[in-house]
């Protein structure tokens, strides 16, 4: 009976406490998302919860009366709200909003380009797509032309090539994800079919480094490596858009990318359209003949070009996979009255009806490549793998005009289009193998490279034979860490190469005189041809860096095969006016050169030094000769292609001083000297041997408004002397004086910086000659004033 009476006081005791009990729940949520893992916690108190993944939290049991719930989150605000507990249920839906602290200005200064440049004994430059933006010019190469010891050779205002040192066409290499870009490199009109938006660093080296690329590398190496992989669990892009006063260019370049932990994609859309660009002349002079232009432009300089881009690939731990697929597309037009042999012929008013339509002659390349990069790690081993297959396809379009015994009127019967003057279609396929290894204080870098070349030709005019060529190489590139302010290097390598080019003949006959007999044959203009080359190169050099001084020393041999177009062009060259003819009989070119750099760096200014010397044995050359071609043109001069000792010296000094906090002046000036020791040129410099020049600049970068960053007002002076040390029948070009202007800013809209910049190029709409330009042979000016406005809009979830 005793038990019985406590069971029942118990019973209605326990009643009587949940009667005076209440359950608390609800959801916590931002802009109608749950936050998982929220805290949830009753201020003054130890009792706590935390959110579920739908955002929901549950107090079963509290005492009625008046609690204050305080609810937290990473990444928002506090929330403190007042709950009174009666006899229901109470439910409670929180939100809560982004955390948003003004942190004070902390400067994170990024290093890897300066430890870049302490690790390598050459003389390197490395930019990134800030420089690019700040400096856009009509071409990749024109924006990089800023820098000393870099020089273009421009074919208009899309186009152009890379010259340095006084160096281009098929003595620079440039690569391209670590694939060697192969195009149409021997041609002064070819253009470097790069997407400039599409970059990441670009690594500029000045110098020889055959002992890494192989072939080709013996003047420098452009190496554009690719945009960075998008952090983890990331999705955005940007927006750049573009517009030039001096072609009416307006374009833009799209970019989108996303990645999760370990997979990614990035990809990228580019568009520009150009007028006629404009030129401070109203009329120019094509060998004494007076061509007057329409409203300054230059008639049918237009294009057009495109450029579509895709990355993908796999990201681990020790392992990642990359792929990259892109296909570059330009049409642009020649000066119409500066191509073939009949300036006097062009219709100059139905060019001058538009300055956006692109008429004969003209242009068309399409670039398309696709390359994978793997790298594996293993313990002291990094072993990197790169495939890669591009496809450049080229044609050059041109009204039909006879010549010598070419039929009057072009026969219907042929294959080949009228108006395709020519065609270079050209298949590559490469490979690269290296392995890192570090052994105590070497590390030590083994490599093979390989490269297969499919050439193959079309059109009614001839100028280069169709070829195959093969290469491969090894090499092993040590660096010694004899402590830690002095690095050496030394590499070796071996290369293999073999080029067979195959017999052309004319598609029309010719009248031959055999023995006092006129008979009428299809002439040979090229025979078959096999040669091989073998190579061997070295290289030796030290780092030795202080804290404010550092000393580069390297000397080293490198190597180039000899071309097709140097071995086994006959034919016209109707840019250039010229006869040019190819000698099967040339050796693989050999260089020397001794590379010196000498640097000092204070808190604010740093100087730095960079003087070069540079021997050929047999530097392969067009030499002008004294004979004339009828056969095949009207009279032209005929240029054969020989060898010569030549040596090459100069250098590059850079000064930049901080005048005050935010003003700095920054001087860059280079200076080259070339001279022909043997040959017909004895005692001459090269061809498109650039001048010497200087350039001033002065950079103001005020701390404005919270809204803007990163905002600059800077000005250039470039002074560029006479060059009257020339190789006939290059023409002597006067000195000019040229003031650049840049303005730019990051603008912080929805928490995205937009990034805004203003150019002014030619100023003061100066007239000059370039005398690495493409079309300075016949005294073109430059480009008038050009004004540049470009924005890049990014976006990010």
């Amino acid at each position: 009976m005793r038990k019985f009476l406590i069971l029942i006081f118990s019973f209605f005791g326990t009643v009587q406490v949940y009667a005076q009990q209440f359950q608390l729940s609800g959801t916590v949520s931002y802009e109608l998302k749950p936050i998982s893992n929220a805290t949830v916690q009753l201020v003054q108190s130890p009792i706590s919860t935390r959110t579920d993944d739908r955002g929901n939290f549950t107090f079963p049991a509290l005492e009625k009366g008046v609690y204050h719930l305080m609810v937290s989150a990473v990444g928002f605000s506090k929330t403190t709200i007042t709950i009174e507990g009666s006899d229901q249920a109470v439910i409670k839906n929180v939100v809560l909003q982004k955390e948003v602290k003004q942190l004070a200005d902390v400067t994170i200064k990024d290093k890897h380009v300066e430890n870049r440049r302490k690790a390598e004994s050459l003389n390197i430059e490395i930019v990134n797509q800030d420089f690019i933006q700040r400096n856009l010019g009509g071409s990749l190469m024109k924006s990089l032309e800023r820098l000393p010891g870099i020089k273009t050779i421009g074919i208009g205002s899309g186009q152009s090539k890379p010259l340095i040192r006084g160096l281009g066409f098929n003595r620079v290499v440039v690569v391209e994800k670590g694939i060697k870009h192969e195009g149409q490199q021997w041609g002064a009109d070819h253009g470097l079919e790069i997407d400039q938006f599409a970059t990441g660093e670009i690594e500029l080296i000045k110098g020889s480094a055959s002992f890494i690329y192989g072939s080709d590398a013996i003047g420098g190496v452009i190496d554009i490596l690719p945009v960075a992989i998008p952090v983890p669990n990331s999705l955005g892009g940007s927006v750049d858009l573009i517009g030039k006063s001096n072609n009416n260019l307006y374009g833009t370049s799209t970019n989108f990318y996303g990645r999760n932990k370990k997979w990614f994609f990035n990809s990228r859309f580019t568009y520009q359209n150009y007028a006629d660009y404009r030129v401070p002349a109203t009329k120019v002079y094509v060998y004494d003949y007076e061509v007057n232009l329409n409203n300054n432009r230059l008639r049918n300089t237009a294009g057009r070009e495109t450029g579509i881009h895709f990355n993908a690939g796999f990201v681990g731990d020790k392992s990642k996979s990359l792929f990259y697929l892109s296909n570059t597309y330009t049409k642009s037009g020649f000066f119409a009255n500066a191509h073939g042999l009949e300036p006097r012929r062009v219709d100059e008013q139905l060019h001058d009806n538009s300055d956006r339509d692109i008429l004969h002659p003209y242009q068309s390349v399409n670039h398309f490549k696709i390359i994978n990069r793997s790298s594996f790690q293993l313990e002291n081993h990094n072993i990197e793998v790169e495939i890669g297959y591009q496809k450049n396809f080229r044609q050059e379009f041109s009204q039909y005009v006879n010549h010598g015994f070419m039929p009057p009127i072009y026969p219907s019967s042929l294959f080949v289009q009228s108006d395709l003057e020519r065609e270079f279609d050209k298949s590559v396929y490469s490979a690269n193998l290296k392995d890192r290894v570090k052994i105590n204080a070497h590390e030590l870098t083994l490599g093979i490279n390989a490269e297969s070349q499919h050439n193959n030709i079309d059109g009614w005019s001839f100028l280069v034979p169709a070829f195959n060529q093969n290469t491969i190489g090894a090499f092993a590139y040590d660096k010694f860490k004899i402590s830690e302010n002095l690095l050496l290097h030394g590499a070796i390598r071996y290369d293999r190469a073999q080029i067979n080019m195959f017999e052309y003949k004319d598609w029309f006959p010719s009248q031959v005189n055999i023995n006092g007999n006129f008979e009428q044959q299809n002439l040979q203009r090229a025979a078959n041809l096999n040669r091989t080359f073998n190579s061997l190169v070295w290289s030796a050099g030290l780092n030795y860096n202080l804290s404010n001084f550092s000393l580069k020393a390297n000397v080293g041999k490198s190597f180039r095969m000899p071309i097709a177009k140097e071995l086994g062009a006959n034919g016209v060259n109707y840019h250039y006016f010229s006869y040019e003819k190819g000698n099967p009989n040339l050796s693989a070119e050999k260089s020397y050169q001794v590379d010196l750099t000498l640097g000092w760096s204070d808190a604010k200014w740093s100087v730095q030094l960079s003087p070069f010397y540079n021997y050929f044995p047999n530097y392969i050359y067009l030499n002008p000769t004294s004979g004339h071609d009828y056969s095949y043109g009207a009279g032209n001069q005929i240029f054969e292609y020989e060898e010569s000792r030549v040596q090459r010296f100069g250098g590059e000094i850079q000064l930049k001083y901080e005048i005050f906090k935010n003003l700095s002046t920054h001087f860059l000036g280079e200076i080259l000297q070339a001279k022909q020791l043997s040959g017909d040129k004895k005692g001459f410099t090269l061809p498109f041997s650039p001048p010497a020049s200087a350039l001033f600049n002065l950079t103001y970068s005020p701390k404005l408004d919270t809204k803007l960053s990163n905002t600059y007002f800077s000005v250039d002076y470039r002074i560029t002397s006479r060059q009257e040390n020339i190789v006939p029948p290059e023409k002597k070009t006067p000195g000019y004086q040229l003031v650049n202007i840049q303005i730019g800013t990051k603008i912080s809209l929805f928490e995205n910086p937009i990034q805004v910049s203003i150019q002014a190029q030619n100023l003061f709409d100066t007239k000059y000659l370039n005398h690495t330009s493409f079309y300075r042979l016949i005294e073109l000016p430059e480009a008038g004033r050009n004004l540049i406005f470009s924005v890049k809009i990014p976006f990010s979830k």
